[in-house]
């Protein structure tokens, strides 16, 4: 007599998706350090993996390259986390967008510099000074460059339409100041060369945006 075939259980794959999620986690937090400390021509994805506990398979198959890693390296730092939400539509920057007064406006997003900066700036001047030597970094921070340019100019167009800017002022001159602004070098000029806090950066950003765009 034949016995009944028991049903398959079914996969659970669970487990094995948050292991994934943890290692490409690691993988991303050794990648932001080694980058930071040794520069992108001084860091391996070999280095990178050994740092992160994983094996270089693990490394390869969720990022492909070093430059794609790096790509997500400055991603997560620019967002604050790995999850696919455009900055546009975090709280943060909806809250700065929703400010009426085009000071306490500026306030707002001198503090989101300071926040997204201390987490993102030492990789996006890896970036710019690998650029010199290696035409895909280049290309990467001409995009980098082109959406932080897009970034301003949104907010230069929300500021616009708020009472209290100096109405002198063309929508590109309040975008340039923001972009010029709100740079990496400046950043590293200010902050890593002559050691100001990130929280003076912030005081100081919030001031001078206000002398240079309020009326």
């Amino acid at each position: 007599m034949t016995e009944p075939v028991k049903p398959r259980r079914a996969y659970d794959a669970s487990r094995r998706q948050e292991q994934a999620r943890e290692n490409r986690g690691r993988v991303l937090a050794a990648a932001h350090r080694l980058f930071a400390e040794h520069g992108y021509a001084g860091t391996s994805l070999a280095t990178v993996a050994r740092e992160a506990g994983v094996s270089v398979q693990t490394v390869y198959g969720g990022f492909s390259t070093k430059l794609n890693l790096l790509k997500q390296v400055v991603d997560v730092g620019l967002a604050g986390d790995d999850e696919p939400v455009p900055m546009a539509g975090r709280e943060a920057s909806r809250a700065i967008e929703a400010e009426p007064d085009p000071a306490r406006t500026l306030a707002r997003y001198a503090e989101q510099v300071r926040v997204v900066g201390t987490r993102v700036w030492p990789v996006l001047l890896v970036v710019y000074r690998a650029a010199a030597q290696d035409p895909a970094v280049a290309r990467l921070a001409g995009e980098l460059d082109r959406q932080r340019l897009a970034g301003m100019t949104m907010l230069a167009r929300n500021l616009m339409g708020k009472p209290g800017m100096d109405p002198a002022l063309t929508l590109e001159e309040v975008r340039d100041v923001l972009w010029t602004f709100n740079s990496p070098e400046l950043y590293d000029l200010l902050v890593v060369r002559r050691g100001w806090s990130p929280e003076q950066y912030e005081s100081w950003l919030a001031r001078s945006w206000s002398r240079l765009l309020l009326a």
